[in-house]
Parts: structure tokens; C-alpha cells; sequence
């Protein structure tokens, strides 16, 4: 059954669409709950749906900003029930959420950025130019100002290291990213080295970031 992607504004989320949200995590980390469901629709203006059928299988707060004058596509909460469609699932909400990229910027280049709890993560900039970090790369000064914004925007600024990128939460309960398990999923080799120091359980997160070009982005190259 093809995967339907619904985006709205998070006012629009009705009570019902976050127990549902809330139920893809109940018994696991990283608990993303009733409570902090409804307190983060405050930060973000934008939720993508993922449904086959009607069992809902993955979910996307998410906003279309400009950051210093910078087109952006940030996702600040996303997660995918883990069940063998877990990539399907997330390949269709980003690909909602690129369309809206496309309207919201044509022309031009948009960077794609998110906290990472699992490597799995990294399946979300597949088809992006310039990720951060990356292996065989050391990043440079205005990289690591990159990574320091959206930490900011992210609400935990402090807690991030700008040499590894690892964000460690100031604060308890649930901590906001993208969490995905993709177990026959493609991950770039190597990348297993920016998650050592990582334990989502804790509420580490891994700040990275990706450009989605122009091109890609008006082809429809990434949407695919």
C-alpha cells in the first residue's frame, strides 16, 4: 500500500493525531509523549504525517525559515515507526517537505538540518551536497558556526560541542531529533564514528546538516 504524506500547520493537529503519535513510541525511547507532543507544537510551525492506510507510520515537526538570510529546512522532532517500511516512511515525508522547500525557495540552495539520534539518521540527507559531519572532512569555522545556529534553534546551544557536533541536554525529559531505524538501510561508511560518544537514551543528540541544491530541488532529483 503506497505511503500518503498529509503536512499542516501544528495548530491544526487535533488531540487525537497526537496519541497516535505518541503510541509509535510508548514503550521505547525516545518517549516523545502526550505532554511534550503538545508543548512542541508551540515551536515549530509546520507537522508532516506519513499513513498506509489509516495506521499512521511516521511523523515530522518541521519549519521553513531563513537563518542570516539562509533558505532552511529544519526538523526539529521526527519519528518512524521501525517496521520494515521504515524508509519508505521517511522518504515520503521528506519529500513532502522538500516540495514545500521548492515553493517556499525556488532557486535557490536550501540547507536540510536536524539533530540525529541513531547512524540510521543519516539516510535524510542521502542526495544532499556538503553534509556535516562527514567522514574524510574537517569542518570549517563557518561549519561549526552552522552547527552552533541550529543548535540554538534547536533550544540547547550550550549543550553542544562544536569540535564532534554532539549535543548533551541541559535539561531532563525528552529530548527533541530525528529518530529512525532503518536496519537494511545504506549508511555511509564511516559515519559510525560520529556516534560513539552518542547515547540517545540519554538524550545525546548529533547536530548535522546537508544542502539540497537548486537544481536537485526544482528536477525533482530528491523527491524521487
Amino acid at each position: 500500500m503506497a505511503m500518503q504524506v498529509v503536512t499542516k500547520d501544528t495548530t491544526a493537529l487535533s488531540e487525537l493525531e497526537i496519541e497516535e503519535m505518541a503510541g509509535l513510541c510508548a514503550d521505547r525511547e525516545p518517549r516523545f509523549d502526550i505532554g511534550f507532543l503538545t508543548d512542541i507544537k508551540d515551536e515549530w510551525v509546520l507537522v508532516s504525517l506519513a499513513r498506509e492506510g489509516n495506521k499512521l507510520r511516521g511523523y515530522a515537526f518541521a519549519t521553513l525559515e531563513r537563518i542570516g538570510g539562509t533558505p532552511s529546512l529544519l526538523i526539529g522532532v521526527g519519528l518512524i515507526d521501525r517496521n520494515a517500511k521504515s524508509e519508505q516512511s521517511l522518504k515520503a515525508l521528506l519529500a513532502d517537505q522538500l516540495r514545500r522547500a521548492l515553493l517556499a525557495f525556488p532557486d535557490e540552495d536550501v540547507l536540510i538540518g536536524t539533530r540525529l539520534m541513531l547512524i540510521d539518521g543519516y539516510r535524510l540527507f542521502q542526495g544532499l551536497e556538503d553534509v556535516v559531519p562527514r567522514t574524510d572532512h574537517k569542518p570549517s569555522g563557518e561549519e561549526r558556526a552552522w552547527a552552533r545556529r541550529l543548535a540554538k534553534r534547536f533550544g540547547d546551544e550550550k549543550g553542544l560541542d562544536d569540535r564532534t557536533f554532539i549535543v548533551t541536554p541541559s535539561k531532563a525529559g525528552p529530548v527533541g531529533g530525528l529518530d529512525l531505524v532503518a536496519p537494511k538501510a545504506k549508511i555511509p561508511a564511516g559515519t559510525e564514528v560520529f556516534f560513539k560518544s552518542v547515547n540517545y537514551e540519554k538524550g545525546h543528540r548529533l547536530v548535522a546538516f546537508g544542502w539540497a541544491m537548486a537544481e536537485d530541488l526544482a528536477s525533482g532529483k530528491l523527491m524521487r
